[in-house]
């Protein structure tokens, strides 16, 4: 079995899923050696979300991995002395492995790994960043220079969608040194069981005041300004049928001052925080999930493949890194031009009154996700390990 090194600052739910895959495909050994260090796993406090999280899903189960001793003053991935691990290089050696992924340049200790192993072993590379923020000026061009330079000391990148693919393009990277390796989720957790994830969110929605004739659009995620949650607040302002329903799902800095915007329109519903285990059940109390970020940073949007696996209509701003990958326009979505609220209110009152329609695309919606699945991840890199 090929052995591959995986360095990642610290366990999360995206991630798990597919090392363990990786593990059981009998071809490729992986471990992960996680840099933020033991204080990396369990609950954290969150500061978008502005609360102490811990995931509800087994994040270490199913493949080999080591925390790797951190000595940053301040220990986290939010900044570049977040993660410094003077052991990485050497504990990574003595396990002797034939590649090297990493996760993130932006890291003291990523950084130095990528260095470090420049024409020791194969160096892959995994990120998602995209050029949809860029503004032009003499930054953005010392910033293209020193990306190069950093992009230097890779051999592979796994690219994970048509932005990503151009962002590392423009970077230096050759297309022989590209290999599609798409963001993805655990499909089928998010799809199974689905008569009874569709059973407890018709209870709920019936707790929440929402009837089987509502259209309900769902927000999930932090309240922060680059992901624009007070756009579907504007929106529901423009379109004034009582069978619209907006939930909103999720906490972050911009929580009190949603809830007074608000707070005059009975339609809108606010949930707190949801762990993953439940989900499946929050894309179930809705039709279409909805993005409408104004960036900067929003680099895929994961939770548009769970609203999709979940069976959503999807409906992005042109802000979102996986909009033009996901979105069929027309045929499961549509992607908006950040702070179009006219595109959106024709999509809006034309599912309303045709839910024929709205069925086929939830229908669709599910039936293109399915090959954003974490075995193409799996498969890519098994393919890649022959190659080199």
């Amino acid at each position: 079995m090929y052995k591959l090194a995986i360095v990642t600052s610290h366990p999360i739910q995206y991630n798990a899923p597919w090392f363990k895959l990786l593990a059981d495909s009998g071809k490729v050994r992986p471990k992960v050696f996680y840099t933020w260090g033991e204080s990396g796993q369990g609950r954290k406090y969150d500061p978008d979300f502005r609360r102490e999280i811990e995931w509800n899903i087994p994040l270490l189960e199913g493949y080999e991995y080591t925390f790797v001793k951190n000595i940053a003053k301040v220990p986290g991935s939010h900044h570049f002395k977040g993660l410094i691990n003077p052991t990485l290089n050497d504990e990574i050696m003595e396990w002797g492995p034939d590649a090297v992924l990493v996760y993130g340049w932006n890291f003291h200790s990523h950084l130095r790994c990528m260095r470090f192993f420049h024409r020791k072993v194969p160096v892959l590379f995994r990120g998602d960043s995209n050029l949809l923020d860029e503004q032009p000026g003499v930054k953005k061009e010392i910033r293209r220079l020193f990306l190069k330079w950093v992009y230097r000391h890779v051999d592979y990148a796994l690219y994970v969608g048509s932005n990503n693919r151009k962002y590392y393009l423009i970077h230096g990277l050759r297309e022989d040194q590209l290999v599609y390796a798409p963001h993805a989720i655990d499909n089928e957790r998010f799809a199974e069981p689905d008569d009874d994830y569709c059973r407890e969110a018709k209870e709920w929605r019936e707790e929440l005041g929402i009837s089987d004739e509502d259209l309900v659009v769902l927000f999930s995620g932090k309240f922060e300004s680059k992901k624009d949650p007070f756009f579907l607040i504007e929106l529901a302002k423009r379109v004034s049928d009582p069978r619209l329903k907006i939930i909103f799902t999720g906490n972050g800095i911009l929580e009190n001052l949603l809830k007074e915007a608000a707070q005059n329109d009975a339609r809108i519903k606010f949930l707190e925080f949801q762990n993953q285990l439940k989900m499946p059940v929050v894309y179930r109390l809705s039709d279409i999930f909805m993005l409408p970020s104004r960036g900067p940073g929003e680099t895929w949007g994961l939770g548009a493949n769970e609203a999709m696996a979940s069976g959503c209509v999807i409906m992005l701003s042109d802000k979102v890194g996986g909009a033009i990958d996901l979105i069929q326009e027309g045929k499961n979505g549509i992607i908006f031009r950040a702070g179009d609220l006219k595109k959106c209110k024709a999509l809006l009152e034309k599912m309303l009154d045709n839910r024929e329609e709205l069925i086929k695309m939830k229908k669709i919606s599910r039936e293109l996700v399915r090959s954003w699945s974490y075995q193409r991840i799996v498969t890519a890199i098994g393919e890649l390990m022959d190659k080199i």
